[in-house]
């Protein structure tokens, strides 16, 4: 691995790390999506803490910013497939580990898409219409997050993309789950938040 390899990867997580929810909940509402409700600070949490226009904001950045480093390494640098996938983790790592936050961060699933765009976009379109048929069905952000990740290997394994790419969606699935253990729990549990269009007031 070359040193400009190792600096994509860098620049990746650093680009990952921004935290759009906080930054655009603070700076154009006065608000904290980390205390309101599931206190994430995801487009999920910040359509509570923020209303419909927020979380519309908070989830493009979110994407941008996982196309961005995945583009860069893929197009611009014409980096090894391995290389492109690591800067798509290390984006989605940035995200749910953010140095800026103290490593607490998000659950990495809108900026995993911004990935799968630029790996590729059918692989991206299935990740989209899983999560979407999921949510009008449950109304669960969480549950609807899992199961388009766990389409997204699948899907990159149909189109025989390059194994890193494959791998890439098998590890971003482990991530992303990670980050929802407590969310699965509650899951099991029945006691999981449902997404309201609703804007809730901040948890004191």
């Amino acid at each position: 691995m070359t040193l400009l390899d190792l600096a994509l990867l860098l620049g990746a997580y650093l680009i990952g790390s921004i935290p759009f929810g906080v930054v655009i909940g603070r700076t154009f509402f006065g608000v904290d999506p980390r205390s309101v409700g599931s206190g994430n600070i995801g487009a999920a949490n910040s359509l509570r803490a923020l209303g419909r226009a927020g979380a519309a904001l908070v989830l493009v950045l979110d994407i941008v910013k996982g196309i961005v480093p995945t583009a860069l390494a893929s197009h611009a640098f014409s980096a090894t497939p391995l290389v492109v996938a690591g800067a798509g983790l290390a984006t989605i790592i940035g995200h749910s580990w953010s140095i800026f936050l103290r490593f607490g961060g998000g659950k990495g699933v809108a900026t995993g898409l911004g990935v799968l765009v630029v790996l590729s976009w059918p692989a991206a379109l299935a990740f989209a219409v899983v999560w979407i048929v999921t949510m009008l069905v449950t109304r669960y952000a969480s549950l609807s997050s899992l199961l388009a990740c766990a389409v997204a290997p699948v899907a990159l394994a149909i189109q025989r993309a390059p194994r890193a790419y494959v791998a890439y969606g098998v590890i971003a699935l482990i991530l992303v789950a990670w980050r929802h253990e407590q969310n699965i729990r509650r899951l099991i549990a029945g006691t999981e938040l449902r997404l309201s269009r609703a804007k809730e007031t901040p948890n004191r």
